[in-house]
């Protein structure tokens, strides 16, 4: 598909097609288990709108139009499981949303691995790269029409790609780590100066099997990841670091050693913290950076894939490069593998929203959401504010908008992960006194969100 698209390319032909975008009366979240059974409930189920911490980002704030873009995986109806890769936009001047517009109709898939990433280039062009699940179901690259604009996408390519992270470097263009699954999950990236032509695949770790989380900073594009034993993905386990100050050209080690591509040793030099020594799997949830520029990894750690107390404790854990040394701690304690949370860090001030409260459904995915915060550095943790109160579903996968910019400051959703129900979106500002609930139902073009707190 990519030397198809570099030929059309040279020819001066393009290979892009429009798609009208066509809205949904309401913001509605996916529902989705992956059926995977055990004592305790599903291994993760529930409102999966914002899922998977390897979708990122999901949300950016735009100054320009004083706008928070943003997309999920929604459905037709609260009784539908049928999935919608949606963008919209907060309107931060007027406080409202319009209707969610359809990017991409997964034409009856109702697995939210299939959700999109969102992201903005120098021109205001918004772009969504929508997973696809291995090489049966193809992922997608859209644009935006017209800068900061929802109202029509034109899709730019179709190919094998999952969980996508695509980064804009200014100056450079596009650097996209994602997936394929080749020997198991495998890690590649690809570039592009434009985001329609793009190298080959560049394959980055291939070890059995990983999933990662990435961030980009003045130029460095930098990833964590855990590999999986035997292409198990239930025994996720270990800690690893990369990053890139060159575009992709080298990848090296927090203290700038290089790196051989593909990492294919679990000892290799990017390894962080060896969790399969302490007999512990590892999800990762979210990749900040310190004031200096020093990467943050938000992690959740416990003693096997199956929820409920056996294997306990679960932590929700930071590991951060203090400048000499990693350093790891943690902040709470969760019920589940899957309470997915994200970190902000202002200066000094750093914080987490997680689902570390139980909610509702105990031992399901999700809780009561929380936020923490820590005025050392991420040396010690507060339990600030609890954002959510008797809920009648759990809430998960809060996930941290680009620059985010009140009140837009947290996005996530809701769902029973015990059965199947329908799930609502939220937001909050950065102190978590304020909560809005998107409109469920919108007889009108745009709404105000409703505040619940």
């Amino acid at each position: 598909m990519k030397r198809l698209a570099l030929l059309l390319a040279l020819l001066g032909i393009s290979h892009a097609f429009a798609d009208p975008a066509k809205t949904v009366d309401g913001y509605r979240g996916i529902w989705f288990t992956l059926g995977q059974k055990t004592p305790h409930g599903d291994k993760y189920s529930g409102g999966l709108g914002t899922y998977t911490s390897s979708h990122n980002p999901i949300a950016v704030y735009a100054p320009a139009v004083d706008k928070t873009f943003f997309t999920f995986g929604g459905t037709t109806s609260k009784d539908a499981r049928h999935l919608l890769v949606m963008a919209s936009y907060f309107d931060h001047k007027t406080g409202r949303v319009p209707k969610p517009v359809i990017v991409h109709d997964k034409q009856g898939v109702d697995d939210p691995h299939d959700n999109g990433s969102l992201q903005i280039d120098d021109q205001g062009y918004i772009w969504v790269f929508v997973s696809g699940r291995a090489k049966k179901r193809p992922g997608f690259k859209y644009r935006s029409k017209e800068p900061y604009s929802i109202a029509e996408f034109e899709r730019v390519s179709e190919e094998e790609m999952t969980y996508p992270q695509p980064w804009f470097v200014a100056g450079k263009g596009w650097l996209n780590l994602f997936t394929k699954y080749t020997k198991g999950r495998e890690l590649y990236f690809e570039t592009s100066n434009d985001g329609r032509v793009w190298s080959e695949d560049h394959k980055l770790a291939g070890m059995g099997g990983h999933y990662q989380v990435s961030g980009l900073r003045d130029g460095l594009v930098a990833t964590f990841f855990n590999y999986h034993p035997g292409g198990d993905v239930d025994k996720r386990t270990n800690l690893y670091f990369a990053q890139t100050a060159d575009f992709g050209t080298t990848w090296t080690t927090i203290d700038g050693s290089l790196l051989t591509l593909p990492m294919s040793d679990i000892n290799c030099p990017a390894l962080v913290i060896d969790y399969a020594a302490q007999k512990k799997n590892m999800y990762a949830c979210d990749l900040n950076f310190d004031r200096d520029g020093h990467p943050l990894l938000l992690h959740v750690t416990s003693h096997g894939f199956a929820p409920g107390p056996e294997n306990e404790p679960r932590e929700l854990c930071l590991t951060r490069w203090d400048g000499k040394a990693w350093q790891t701690g943690a902040v709470a304690r969760v019920d589940h593998n899957y309470d997915m949370g994200s970190l902000w860090v202002n200066d000094s001030d750093w914080s987490i929203i997680a689902p570390t409260l139980p909610g509702p459904q105990p031992w399901g995915g999700g809780g009561e959401m929380c936020l923490w915060t820590s005025r050392d550095h991420g040396s010690t943790w507060q339990l600030t504010r609890q954002l959510t109160h008797d809920s009648p579903r759990n809430h998960n996968y809060a996930r941290r908008p680009r620059y985010a910019h009140e009140p837009f400051f947290a996005f996530w959703a809701d769902g029973n992960p015990d059965q199947f129900s329908e799930s609502h979106l939220y937001f909050s500002d950065s102190t978590g006194k304020h909560v809005w609930r998107l409109p469920y139902d919108m007889p009108e073009s745009s709404a105000k969100p409703t505040e619940v707190k």
